[in-house]
């Protein structure tokens, strides 16, 4: 791809994400725009990168917003989670906030177009989705889908760390303070998303879901921890603030989920996951879990 701009060195492993013919994209309808974009949280990975703007309503983005969807329902419709059409436009486009990346359609791969059955027409391809819905509680956005390409390419020919850049790209570009989320105990999603702030487990099993087996979480949004994701660092700030407990969870065991959300009801919490174990262990290993120091321990 040609054309670079200069990028954090942390960022390094993700080549692509200096090319100036993969941008980030905000699909939203012009109502749901953000007043001042990127003020919150201070990181200087996106000052190059420059926003491509797509209304959801606006009938000439439809080849966009199909690509879009086929993105979403390939990478998730053989787990049973791909979104309906008409909860994408429901509970996503109208409500929400969705961005991601795309690629300049002239320079990506035949292949990425054919998997996407997108047109040489349209300058711009999405290669992933991050969709957040703001919630009735004040500065709280509930991560509703993440997605990308990758899922759907060799490793080879992958997009290093497409995934949490897209996140974490919304996340800045929102401003989003808390962010709520759900993902399945043993999925590799719990490696990306716990990255984004320390991860507290508000919900341990969850029977109203599809998988009842879903870990449900929350983090106060704290950039200073992104790079970890990338340099695979001790988070010292963790083990600071938080005490290991003699709790665990156990992915492959639903009463052991069902014991951990009863001491969540039981008010006994709150409790927290450890990024840098979560990296360290097989996601099959039992999931040891943290709370929050005291003075008096």
């Amino acid at each position: 791809m040609t054309g670079t701009s200069e990028m954090n060195p942390i960022l390094s492993k993700a080549s692509w994400f200096a090319s100036d013919d993969i941008q980030p994209y905000v699909f939203v309808r012009p109502e749901n725009s953000i007043a001042y974009p990127g003020t919150r949280h201070v990181t200087d990975w996106f000052k190059n990168k420059k926003p491509i703007y797509k209304n959801p309503l606006d009938l000439k983005e439809l080849p966009f917003a199909e690509a879009i969807y086929q993105l979403e329902w390939k990478a998730f419709g053989d787990k049973d989670m791909a979104i309906p059409r008409w909860a994408f436009y429901d509970c996503a486009a109208m409500p929400g906030f969705i961005a991601g990346f795309a690629g300049r359609t002239s320079k990506l791969p035949k292949k990425i177009l054919d998997t996407l059955g997108y047109s040489t027409d349209q300058e711009w391809c999405p290669l992933s989705l991050f969709i957040i819905i703001p919630t009735m509680h004040k500065g709280e956005w509930v991560a509703y889908d993440l997605c990308a390409i990758n899922s759907l390419l060799p490793r080879e020919e992958q997009f290093y760390g497409m995934g949490f850049l897209s996140k974490a790209f919304a996340l800045w570009y929102a401003n989003v303070e808390q962010c709520s989320g759900m993902t399945q105990w043993g999925s590799p999603s719990l490696r990306l998303h716990s990255n984004y702030g320390h991860l507290e487990m508000i919900g341990s099993y969850a029977p109203l879901h599809t998988h009842a087996m879903t870990m449900t979480y929350r983090c106060q949004v704290d950039v200073n921890g992104w790079e970890k994701f990338f340099n695979k660092e001790e988070d010292i700030a963790f083990l600071e603030k938080y005490r290991l407990t003699s709790y665990v969870v156990d992915p492959q065991s639903e009463s052991s989920m069902i014991a951990m959300q009863n001491r969540i009801q039981n008010n006994e919490g709150p409790f927290y996951l450890s990024a840098s174990e979560i990296y360290k262990t097989k996601l099959t290993d039992p999931q040891r879990i943290y709370q929050i120091k005291r003075e008096n321990t």
